[in-house]
């Protein structure tokens, strides 16, 4: 038989002279997430404090408060009023956690048995010392010692050291008795937020209608109703601390991605970016919620087929460089004002879809972007191209050995055979980088020297055709 806990008498056994404060008394509350599993609540409360010396017990905190950090301010009669302690009790009320602590103490023990006369039962009280919890419970009644419990618990009391909820106890002094406002602020963990795009491609792939939104996860062990949400994106140095136990497991609530007008504020603080939610929102317990972060329509794209070249082509013999190469399929578009954007983007995903034939949203691939400044370029490799593709082959190569300072020159011809099945002509980017001092021979197409080894050279592939290119390179190391 399971031990039942009766609790009663809860209000009144915890510490004498504590003034107790719960989410009943809250006026305000704001809470900033940071990228990185960290958040900053402000929680303003309405308490009636006594004169003098007092414990407040701070109720319904984060259970991954930092209690470090939590700082106390009286912002109605702040005069003669200070913190001598604070005290963070995360020793949860269970009726196992209640059991360990009675070890060594006494407890009833009330269990029902059979009239004499056989009808109903009646309840047989006994008195006993809990001597051990380890893997069961241990016993000690007047007469004998019993490994399991045979009938429910009665506690006397529930320990002062033991809490219903986290809670923040803070030795003060009051200046006056009267009803005060107290704000509460303190860094926690267990609250992470990140931004998630949706992209939608234009039917001739030119533009895209981008939605952009918040995605908020709770795990902290606390509600935050009815806050002033804000979230700042950036890469804030954290000092690194020991590793701490943290509560684990998330509820994902089911949401729907839907075009909307944008809903968060953006400005500028230190060096980074703040979003602020134009309404107040709720962060319940082991939930992940999303709001809207911002829209834009017909935003200008660029696409690219990419052909990407390896450095270790050009130091040695190496015949077929493969049957068939990928060719990769890039998006990009500038994240401005003319581009109907414009607006710091924070780091995310950006999943990308694009209507059939039948008018149904596909899903064409996704990619992450870090924090992007306003004017900057964002470019997403969505995959790898089905009807566009290479074959490279090395067709010659000498080692020409030592020539003047450089201890090793070698001279490569290739060539790289793309193939285009589509019904219209596709132009591919051949991408070389170029190891040490080199100096291209022969080629058949122009080239770019975009940056100190790298070549790129662009192709035009016909429709249900092909293309060719060749090029001889000397390059000194």
């Amino acid at each position: 038989m399971r031990p039942t806990l009766l609790l009663a008498a809860l209000p009144v056994l915890l510490v004498a002279q504590e003034t107790p404060t719960t989410l009943k008394d809250q006026k305000a509350l704001a809470v900033t997430i940071y990228n990185d599993n960290l958040a900053l609540v402000k929680d303003t409360r309405e308490v009636r404090l006594p004169k003098g010396e007092t414990r407040l017990a701070f109720q319904e905190v984060s259970a991954q408060i930092r209690p470090e950090t939590a700082l106390l301010r009286n912002l109605t009669a702040p005069k003669d009023f200070w913190v001598a302690e604070q005290n963070f009790d995360f020793d949860l009320l269970t009726p196992q956690k209640l059991l360990e602590k009675y070890v060594g103490e006494k407890v009833t023990v009330v269990r029902s048995v059979p009239n004499a006369e056989g009808a109903g039962s009646k309840e047989i009280r006994e008195e006993a010392t809990v001597l051990a919890t380890n893997n069961g419970t241990v016993l000690q009644f007047a007469d004998r010692i019993e490994t399991s419990i045979p009938g429910r618990i009665v506690y006397p009391k529930v320990p002062g050291n033991l809490r219903a909820r986290p809670t923040l106890v803070i030795s003060l002094n009051s200046g006056a008795e009267k009803t005060q406002q107290l704000e509460l602020s303190y860094l926690t963990g267990g609250l992470s937020w990140r931004a998630d795009y949706v992209a939608n491609l234009s039917s001739d792939e030119r533009t895209l209608d981008l939605s952009g939104w918040v995605t908020l996860t709770n795990q902290s062990g606390a509600a935050y109703p009815n806050a002033t949400l804000q979230l700042v994106a950036g890469d804030v140095n954290r000092a690194r601390e020991p590793r701490r136990d943290m509560i684990a497991g998330a509820v994902m609530s089911d949401m729907r991605m839907k075009a909307a007008a944008p809903k968060m504020a953006e400005e500028s603080l230190f060096e980074y970016h703040l979003y602020t939610l134009d309404r107040p929102t709720t962060l319940a317990v082991n939930q992940t919620k999303q709001v809207a972060l911002l829209s834009a329509s017909a935003v200008p794209i660029r696409k690219e087929y990419l052909l990407q070249g390896q450095n270790y082509y050009y130091s040695g013999s190496y015949g077929d460089l493969g049957e068939k190469q990928k060719v990769g399929v890039f998006v990009e578009f500038d994240n401005k004002e003319a581009s109907h954007l414009g607006m710091p983007l924070p780091k995310g995903i950006i999943r990308v879809y694009k209507r059939d034939g039948e008018g149904r949203a596909q899903f064409v691939g996704e990619d992450n972007v870090d924090h992007t400044p306003k004017n900057e370029l964002v470019r997403l490799k969505l995959g790898d191209a089905f009807d566009v593709t290479a074959k490279r082959k090395q067709t010659d190569y000498k080692s020409l050995g030592r020539i003047g300072k450089f201890g090793s020159v070698h001279e490569s011809a290739f060539e790289v055979e793309l193939k285009n099945a589509k019904k219209e002509a596709v132009t591919v980017s051949l991408l070389e980088p170029l190891p040490g001092d080199w100096e291209m021979l022969q080629n058949n197409v122009p080239f770019t020297k975009e940056a100190a080894g790298t070549a790129r050279f662009k192709v035009t592939v016909p429709a249900e055709g092909s293309a060719t290119l060749t090029y001889r390179v000397r390059v000194k190391w």
